[in-house]
């Protein structure tokens, strides 16, 4: 294949976090790949889908994301919309045979997520999901770490993604703001966190002691577009409208293995902007990562003598997953962000389409995306009952 085109619908932050990484993908892991065209970027809001097509090299831009399904020169497209829309995007490129990567969380229904496991299992093209902390070298290195054993007993895995964007009350009321509840921090950074827990520790077996709160009641209404509510606010008098969903979400939860594990996620987590950060503590070691240092991790082991035992610093090296060939100045030191992560995604993602097997692991299904959304509803559910326990089914 001389050459595939690919297309973003959905032109906000995330939209135009994809959008640079299928621009970068053909850079990195020096595999035989072919020509990325770049193809179409659609948004509702049409000067978004301008802004965002003329800043990363995009050919077309448009206000109606059918065009991208009626256009059969694109072959991938990228899905970054609210999760409600998941499924009849989805749906529809899929049935003109296109591939498609579509963000987390897979959608907004467990009824939508099962159908789309089902619409997938069906289908003749290439399907994933969008959980890149998979791609981050610090955090596949502490998943090696567990897999060999280095930790002796694991007794403990604690986690917290904690995030600012809804702090200020001002923020205007958007379609993260609404929905059950269960769909808000939980859903939106939560579902990062379950993710990465499971990639680190394996499944989770069932959870209990859930909590879900709305901090904030209500939000102002913003006359014009609002992209998902993030980075703006609204001065002055403003109609207001009721928060629906949860602003913090903290669960227990107990993996297959028999290790607890302890859950926190916040959206007006104040001075956090976006801090993904776990603990795995053993018999035998620690480690933790801080996705604000996410250049490193920390260990304790017993390597060296007591008395110079503690908390070190280990930077992210060649030797670490994901890092070697997948950075332009591969060496400790250099750091790693959030960004590459996408791009490390995209390069995947074209290697399945391609059939390419060079050791990159592929993209979760939404067969797995589904499962998320079981565990999410289970958190939901121990919520509701006073913190009941429930199995994941």
């Amino acid at each position: 294949m001389q050459q595939l085109s690919v297309a973003v619908i959905g032109a906000g932050m995330a939209g135009r976090t994809h959008a640079n990484a299928w621009r970068q993908a053909a850079t990195i892991y020096h595999a035989p790949f072919p020509h990325v065209r770049l193809a179409t970027i659609a948004d509702a809001y049409k000067p978004f889908a301008q802004s965002a097509a003329k800043d990363y090299g995009f050919e077309h831009a448009t206000d109606n994301w059918r065009d991208i399904v009626e256009d059969p020169s694109i072959d991938i497209v990228s899905i970054v919309v609210a999760n409600k829309l998941h499924r009849q995007m989805a749906q529809a490129l899929i049935e003109a045979g296109k591939h498609v990567l579509c963000e987390k969380p897979l959608t907004d229904t467990l009824e939508d997520a099962k159908a789309m496991a089902q619409l997938e299992a069906e289908a003749d093209v290439v399907t994933g999901l969008g959980y890149t902390y998979r791609r981050n070298p610090g955090i596949s290195q502490i998943a090696r770490m567990v897999k060999n054993g280095d930790f002796g007993t694991i007794n403990h895995f604690d986690a917290r993604y904690w995030c600012d964007y809804g702090a200020d009350p001002k923020t205007p009321i958007a379609w993260r703001y609404t929905g059950p509840m269960g769909s808000g921090a939980l859903g939106d950074v939560g579902s990062h966190l379950i993710d990465t827990a499971e990639y680190v520790m394996g499944p989770i077996r069932s959870v209990s002691g859930a909590r879900l709160t709305t901090v904030i009641n209500e939000r102002p209404q913003m006359d014009g577009v609002v992209a998902g509510g993030r980075g703006v606010s609204v001065d002055g008098p403003a109609k207001m409208s009721a928060v629906t969903n949860d602003d913090v979400a903290t669960f227990t939860a107990e993996f297959e293995t028999g290790v607890s594990g302890t859950f926190s996620c916040s959206r007006v987590a104040f001075g956090y902007p976006n801090a993904l950060m776990f603990n795995v503590i053993g018999t035998q070691a620690t480690a933790g990562f801080d996705m604000a240092r996410a250049g490193e991790i920390t260990v304790d082991d017993q390597s060296g003598p007591e008395h110079l035992r503690g908390q070190r610093r280990v930077l992210v090296n060649p030797e670490f997953p994901y890092f070697k060939d997948g950075s332009s100045m591969a060496f400790a030191g250099v750091g790693f962000t959030q960004i590459d992560q996408f791009t490390i995604q995209a390069h995947a993602f074209i290697q399945q389409v391609l059939g390419i097997d060079d050791g990159l692991p592929k993209l979760p299904s939404f067969a797995h995306g589904y499962r998320s959304m079981r565990i999410q509803q289970a958190i939901a559910r121990s919520a509701a009952d006073g913190g009941a326990s429930v199995e994941i089914i």
